[in-house]
């Protein structure tokens, strides 16, 4: 089973984490509108790492669950945690002045998405998509 931890404190570390998923993505044999929902989710993510947390981590390993393959994603810090996460998936809601399409854009790109957050403890993403 592939498995690849990429530390996130950065956005190079950004730009890292999305090429090690596109990568494992065309690996696992995704196409290249998979590949680039994939890249572009992992993306949105980091940033969140990056900007409200300062750092944390994305473990991108291959699934493999009765017969269907596909790809997993978790992003998870140690930050301060999402107050409310229900409005922080809201399309448009920011804390940033981005456009605050983050967690809702990833979690549209991808086949599963799962959030928990606790305050004070940090939050932890994860995001699967499956082969077709």
């Amino acid at each position: 089973m592939k498995e690849r931890i990429v530390p996130v404190r950065s956005d190079l570390d950004i730009v890292t984490a999305r090429v090690e998923g596109r990568e494992m993505a065309k690996e696992l044999g995704f196409g290249v509108i998979d590949q680039a929902r994939i890249a572009t989710a992992i993306s949105e993510l980091t940033r969140n790492i990056v900007q409200y947390a300062e750092e944390g981590r994305a473990i991108i390993r291959e699934l493999d669950s009765g017969g269907r393959r596909g790809i997993e994603i978790i992003c998870e810090d140690q930050g301060p945690g999402i107050p409310d996460v229900e409005l922080a998936l809201r399309d448009g809601y920011s804390t940033s002045k981005s456009l605050g399409m983050g967690m809702s854009g990833a979690r549209r790109l991808m086949d599963e998405f799962e959030i928990v957050s606790e305050l004070g403890v940090g939050t932890t993403v994860t995001i699967r998509k499956w082969l077709r």
